[in-house]
C-alpha cells in the first residue's frame, strides 16, 4: 500500500485479515514525499500507485480519501489534508488545524451534511483498476471520542448516531468509506485468484 500512514496501514490490515500481507511504503524503503498533485481522489491514487510501480517495480495500491461537505460546495474534497494549511490555519496534514478550519467555516451552518469518499488504485499485472467506497453523514458540532484519525472526531455516518472516533476499528471499518472501497479490492482479488 502506497502509505506510510500507520494508521491507514493497520485499518487495512485488519479489514483484510490473514488473507493478504500488506506492506506499506517503509517495508519496500521508500522514503520520499509521493507527490499528490491531481485534480480529482482518482487521479491522486493513480498517481501514488503508478510512483510505487515505476520506482520500486511492484504491484502496489494506493488510496486518497476526500471529505466533501454540501454546504462548502464539495470542499474540502481533494484538499482534505491540507484544508486547515491552505486557510491559514497550520502546517499541511495538520489534523487539528483542519478541523478548526472546518469548523469555523461550518460555525453557523444549519445544514452539515457530508460524505466521505476513498477511492483505491490498484496496479497489478500491468492493468489499473480503481475502487470506490462512500459513506454520507454529517460533521458534528463538536468533537466527540478518540478513536481513528484525521476527521473521525466530527464526522458522524448516516443512522450511526456516533463519530467514527466513538466506534470501535471493526464496527467503523464495517461502513467505512475506506471499508467499503477495500472490500471491492479484495472482493477483486478474491475473484482472480480463484481463476
Amino acid at each position: 500500500m502506497a502509505t506510510n500512514n500507520s494508521f491507514k496501514l493497520s485499518e487495512v490490515r485488519q479489514m483484510v485479515g490473514d488473507r493478504y500481507q500488506i506492506m506499506g511504503l517503509a517495508d519496500i524503503g521508500c522514503h520520499e514525499d509521493i507527490p499528490e498533485t491531481a485534480d480529482s481522489l482518482a487521479g491522486n491514487a493513480l498517481q501514488k500507485a503508478r510512483y510505487v510501480h515505476e520506482h520500486y517495480g511492484v504491484d502496489c495500491f494506493a488510496d486518497d480519501t476526500g471529505l466533501e461537505i454540501e454546504v462548502l460546495g464539495g470542499e474540502p474534497g481533494v484538499f482534505t489534508a491540507r484544508y486547515g494549511a491552505m486557510h491559514g490555519y497550520g502546517e499541511s496534514h495538520d489534523t487539528d488545524a483542519n478541523i478548526r478550519c472546518l469548523m469555523d467555516k461550518l460555525r453557523n451552518a444549519p445544514n452539515r451534511r457530508a460524505c466521505f469518499r476513498t477511492v483505491i488504485a490498484l496496479i497489478m499485472g500491468g492493468r489499473e483498476h480503481l475502487f470506490e467506497g462512500v459513506v454520507h453523514g454529517e460533521i458534528l458540532r463538536e468533537r466527540c471520542g478518540a478513536e481513528g484519525f484525521g476527521y473521525d472526531p466530527v464526522f458522524a455516518p448516516e443512522g450511526r448516531g456516533l463519530a467514527f472516533a466513538q466506534m470501535p476499528l471493526a464496527e467503523k471499518n464495517r461502513i467505512s468509506h475506506r471499508g467499503r472501497a477495500v472490500r471491492l479490492l479484495t472482493e477483486y482479488l478474491r475473484d482472480i485468484s480463484a481463476k
